[in-house]
């Protein structure tokens, strides 16, 4: 039987199946197992890793929505576990649930500093800022081992190639090094997601990310070394956490953040029906008022993925929590330009000798 409760550490409760099945199975109660005891329940899910090889390792986009053209992704899924995640539906092209398989079936493209290596070296290559870790987070778990953002944040920094990043772990201040260096010559940024400064909410939200105190913290650490942090206070959910709004910009203003920026939920796919089995476990009182709001700033839907309209939303809702960010930036003194990316500076790129092929008759020293 599918699991109806919240798992512990985990976003989802299900394996919602993805919108390219060809066949559905459906749990259905007959009667045999009403009572539910520890004989029946679940074994614990653990995180399962599978290593591929990548073909390529830069993706493009011509979004108008987002302050970047080229993104990197180390790692498919991620373990963090947002119930919000947008990323979610991207499993779904991988025969896998987005809902818990997104979350234990985590693919790391061993290989990938390698491709980058191999990207930046080819003839004519012109440098422009790479988002690292967009669809899925860079500093998820398993980047602790795998150390595949550190090997491509290498890369980068020998080359002088500029670089923004966007998080939800306190795992990147392991990376001060680099980063400061790379500050120091306007090659980096650092955007640091921050949905709640309630632990409990945190909990609930992204059970695996880095509780908010530990964000916080990281952000001082960060800005201390002179890196320039931004906040995203995304997603903002209605009748959840978008009453912390002017909050979380004032504990990241006071923890060093300069620049600020807002994303509203968004529930492409199957986020939609993952988040409101979310809101059926754990605000059940309250999950109908939520939707309706969301559908009232989506034009009646779940979701409209027009271009400006998808982070913003549209309707009275939307435009009062527009001016309510824009008030608190003006207020606290955030950066007066619009989104949380800073302009870098890509003169002190330098393209990287590209790899020789050892020899049919193998190396002689």
């Amino acid at each position: 039987m599918e699991n109806n409760r919240p798992i512990k550490g985990r976003g989802s409760h299900s394996r919602l199946p993805g919108r390219f099945e060809r066949t559905i199975s459906e749990a259905v109660d007959d009667g045999w197992c009403a009572d539910t005891t520890e004989e029946f329940a679940e074994p614990a899910l653990r995180t399962q890793v599978h290593e591929e090889t990548a073909r390529s390792i830069l993706s493009r986009n011509t979004s108008p929505d987002v302050g970047f053209n080229v993104s990197l992704n180390p790692y498919r899924g991620c373990e963090h576990g947002c119930s919000y995640c947008f990323a979610r539906p991207s499993h779904a092209w991988l025969n896998l649930s987005p809902g818990l398989d997104f979350e234990t079936r985590i693919f790391a493209k061993t290989n990938a500093a390698q491709r980058l290596l191999h990207t930046l070296s080819r003839p004519g290559y012109v440098p422009e800022p790479i988002a690292l870790g967009i669809n899925t987070d860079a500093y998820q778990p398993i980047e602790r081992s795998r150390q595949l953002t550190r090997q491509c944040l290498q890369v980068l920094h020998d080359c002088g190639h500029p670089v923004s990043l966007i998080t939800k772990n306190a795992l990147i201040e392991r990376d001060i090094d680099l980063l400061a260096a790379m500050a120091r010559r306007n090659l980096v940024s650092v955007a640091f997601s921050v949905t709640t400064l309630d632990p409990r909410l945190s909990a609930r939200l992204e059970p695996r990310a880095s509780a908010p105190h530990a964000r916080l913290r990281a952000i001082q650490r960060l800005s201390a070394a002179g890196i320039p942090v931004s906040v995203m206070v995304a997603p903002v959910i209605p009748w959840i956490n978008d009453a912390e709004l002017e909050a979380v910009l004032e504990a990241a203003w006071q923890a060093g953040a300069r620049r600020a920026g807002y994303v509203l939920l968004r529930l492409p796919h199957e986020v939609a029906p993952l988040f409101r089995d979310w809101l059926a476990a754990h605000y059940p009182q309250r999950a109908a008022h939520v939707m309706s709001t969301v559908q009232q700033l989506r034009g009646g839907k779940d979701y409209d993925s027009s271009f400006g309209q998808r982070m913003r939303g549209t309707g009275v809702y939307a435009q009062l929590l527009a001016r309510r960010f824009g008030l608190a930036c003006r207020r606290l003194g955030y950066a007066a330009s619009a989104g949380q990316w800073l302009a870098l500076d890509g003169s002190h790129f330098v393209p990287p000798q590209a790899p020789r092929p050892p020899s049919a008759q193998g190396e002689l020293f």
